[in-house]
């Protein structure tokens, strides 16, 4: 049999080597070798078919296709008296990937990452890629500090012309910095300026934070840092001139020093105002908190040209530019600065789109949005849209972009998008609080009905103290000035006798409903008014304190009252769950009306206020009062007392354990009509963790009074002063729900106190 054989190279196709053939007639095409790839793959590579005449230039082609699909190590193409055979040699296919001693990274992350490279189970098995991702692995140990690592990677060959891959890994310990040395700083005490630094020795918390772990991108953040430490203290000349980072033989320790010229320190000598001033020089001058004298501070200049630009942009100038320019005097130590103020044009919002609402209606967005089409753009008025749609909670994102409009120079079209979340929710649930015990929940809520922005909600609440059945309707937007009105209907049973908190034996089952109304007096303020009807079950037993006795025997065991409701309330709170800065008020006041069976009333007052001490800490104050009390001949119902002690009030004493005790039975608490409540705490979030957890140092202080017209309302047999404690605290938004701790100890603890060094609570909002 007369055969020709043609071995074709990689090599040879791109040096101009040729096959030694004539051209033939294929009188058939038969493929060997493949074991994974479909022969019509090979075909549809192969620049001829059965009955065409086949040259070199198509054998170079094909050999040159087949290689560049990476499936093939070898590619051969053999004349068998007229028949054209393709040899293939496949590139074995990855069969499974595993690693071995890998303890740093989860293993699902570590293939994700390799997937997104190419390597892959099933994927066709290429060295380099093996290659690359064996020197990834090695800079992600490094990132973490693991110099030392070492990676065998292995591969083993399977039936089928498949193969296993095996990394396997020798961790050893992380690198420690063991120090950091600031040279050429005399001005300023090291430890000082180390503590602008991220990174750090090893310290009693470091292996959580990781912070004495090396990192070259932290490295050079914490440089930025020190730069603007220097430049914020007048030293306009700082400059780091170098760094030298330095591993031990081990690989165990790292060694810092960063050598810097602080140079001299700089005070303004003047400030000007030049360019178009749009603005009065006054309004200007208003937003500069620099004066000549004072020592030069890069963060406050910042702050300066940030806000005249934004003053610009509220009054329609949206692409504003303003700069500094020093102007520096070295031999007086003196810079002195120019303000370039240059508004652009005047524009105004041709139209707002609004894009991605899929199910909310369009007006439930726009009603929300401050920014008027027509109007002149206002950068302030825009934020404050975004971040009010944002508060819908119907959305996972909301974004806004300007955009020109294309052939005007005065006009923009502002763009809002939003991505629609699942607005309906069906709970079951189980919680636990120390006090309360088990709490069973179960409820079905839809914020969005049909997209309306309306509110309907049906909820069951659980436990040894409290049993709830509710059902409420909220429409937001009941009038189209944005009153809002809401309606309510329940069925409540409260049983203390059946629960840990000491309070005196009693029971109640209250029925009933109640209508309110809300009104916005501006974006942070709103007031509102509501009217109910009460329907409340007394039962008292032979171990209830004589004056929930008395009461029944004055005013019944059943009573129907219609409570009229007014509060007021402001919120300037940067966070509903984690603030940082802001104000927090509300004034609520209830009274009895005189057609009902009992004629009561009850104020209360909370301030709250936030302030950021840092980005890392955040101190808190908080202050409530209550006061209420009978009018006509009755006087406050024993159940609507006031009750303080607890995680939520005075951590450290237990739960309503805080005021009047009963003459009797000393260990039962009866509240009162007077109630002060003040805390104090210090607040930071935990590194990772800070939009989900947070930790805190306080002082609580608070106490409850009794005074009314209760036949028994003689001087109480306890001690009334107010109640201080003092610990740590936490509060966590875990994945099963919101959870508080608290380790407090009371710091003026009286005879007869009951108090509680540890209290947590979860399954409750906060």
């Amino acid at each position: 049999m007369n055969k020709k054989l043609c071995a074709f190279l990689m090599a040879g196709l791109f040096s101009g080597a040729a096959f030694a053939f004539e051209p033939f007639v294929v009188r058939d095409i038969r493929v060997e070798g493949i074991q994974r790839t479909e022969a019509g793959t090979v075909f549809s590579y192969l620049p001829v078919r059965v009955g065409d005449t086949f040259d070199e230039n198509q054998a170079a082609q094909a050999v040159k296709a087949l290689f560049a699909t990476g499936f093939f190590t070898d590619v051969r193409i053999e004349v068998d008296d007229g028949i054209l055979v393709v040899a293939l040699e496949e590139r074995p296919a990855i069969a499974r990937i595993d690693f071995s001693g890998m303890k740093e990274f989860e293993k699902d992350h570590i293939l994700k990452a390799m997937k997104e490279m190419g390597l892959t189970e099933t994927a066709i098995f290429d060295r380099s890629l093996l290659e690359r991702a064996e020197q990834e692995l090695k800079r992600q140990y490094m990132t973490r500090g693991k110099y030392g690592v070492k990676i065998t990677t292995t591969t083993t060959p399977l039936e089928r012309n498949r193969i296993s891959i095996n990394f396997d890994i020798t961790e050893g310990g992380a690198a420690k910095i063991r120090s950091i040395r600031i040279v050429g700083a005399d001005s300023f005490r090291e430890k000082d300026l180390l503590k602008e630094f991220e990174q750090t020795t090893p310290g009693w918390l470091t292996w959580y934070t990781k912070s004495d772990q090396y990192s070259r991108q932290k490295l050079s953040a914490d440089l930025e840092k020190l730069r603007s430490f220097y430049m914020d203290r007048g030293y306009l000349e700082f400059n780091v001139d170098s760094t030298q980072v330095n591993i031990s033989p081990d690989k165990q320790s790292i060694y810092i020093t960063v050598n810097v010229t602080e140079g001299e320190r700089y005070r303004i000598s003047s400030i000007k105002l030049a360019g178009e001033l749009v603005l009065t020089e006054e309004e200007i001058r208003d937003l500069v908190p620099l004066a000549p004298g004072q020592v030069f501070s890069r963060e406050a200049l910042n702050e300066t040209t940030k806000a005249i630009a934004d003053k610009l942009s509220e009054r329609g100038y949206a692409f504003a530019n303003v700069n500094a320019a020093p102007e520096i005097d070295k031999e007086n130590r003196q810079v002195a600065f120019t303000i370039f103020v240059d508004p652009g044009r005047r524009v105004y919002v041709r139209r707002i789109n609004v894009a991605g609402n899929t199910r909310t209606r369009d007006e439930v967005i726009r009603r929300e949005i401050r920014q008027m089409e027509g109007g002149w753009y206002n950068a302030e008025q825009v934020r404050i849209s975004r971040q009010r749609v944002d508060n819908l909670d119907y959305f996972t994102e909301v974004t806004v972009d300007t955009e020109p409009v294309s052939g005007t120079a005065d006009q923009v079209d502002v763009n809002m998008t939003v991505t629609e979340k699942p607005t309906g929710n069906l709970m079951l649930g189980v919680g636990f609080s120390k006090e309360e015990k088990i709490i069973l929940s179960g409820a079905v809520t839809q914020n969005n009905i049909f997209g309306s922005g309306k509110h309907l909600g049906i909820g069951v609440n659980t436990s040894k103290l409290n049993r709830n059945i509710s059902l409420n309707y909220t429409n937001p937007y009941f009038t189209m000035d944005g009153v809002s009105q809401g309606v309510e209907i329940y069925h409540r049973t409260f049983k203390p006798t059946s629960s840990t908190i000491n309070i005196g034996d009693y029971a109640t089952t209250s029925t009933g409903g109640g209508l309110n109304f809300s009104y916005p007096l501006t974006e942070y303020q709103s007031i509102g008014v509501g009217i109910g009807i009460d329907r409340t079950k007394i039962k008292v037993y032979d171990r209830s304190p004589q004056r929930y006795i008395d009461f029944v025997d004055d005013y019944g065991k059943s009573n129907t009252s219609v409570p009229l409701t007014a509060w007021w309330s402001s919120n300037t709170r940067d966070s509903a769950v984690f603030p940082t800065k802001g104000v927090y008020q509300i004034l609520s006041f209830e009274v009895a009306a005189p057609v009902g069976d009992l004629k009561y009333w009850k104020s209360s007052y909370q301030y709250q206020q936030f302030f950021p001490l840092s980005k890392t800490f955040t101190l808190m104050l908080n202050g409530e009062i209550g006061v209420g009390g009978g009018y006509g001949s009755t006087e406050l119902p024993f159940y609507k007392n006031f009750y303080a002690g607890g995680i939520n009030s005075v951590r450290g004493y237990a739960p309503a354990s805080l005021g009047p005790v009963d003459a009797k039975y000393h260990d039962e608490r009866l509240g009162g009509n007077r109630k002060i409540i003040g805390n104090v705490e210090l607040l930071w979030g935990l590194p990772g963790y800070d939009r989900s957890m947070r930790m805190g140092v306080f002082l609580d202080a608070g106490q409850v009074y009794a005074k009314g017209k209760s036949r028994h309302s003689t001087k109480p047999d306890y001690d009334d002063s107010i109640r201080m404690s003092t610990g740590i605290s936490l509060s966590w938004i875990s994945p099963i729900g919101p959870l508080k701790f608290s380790i407090a100890q009371p710091l003026n603890k009286k005879s007869g106190d009951d108090t509680e060094t540890f209290q947590f609570q979860l399954g409750t909002a906060f």
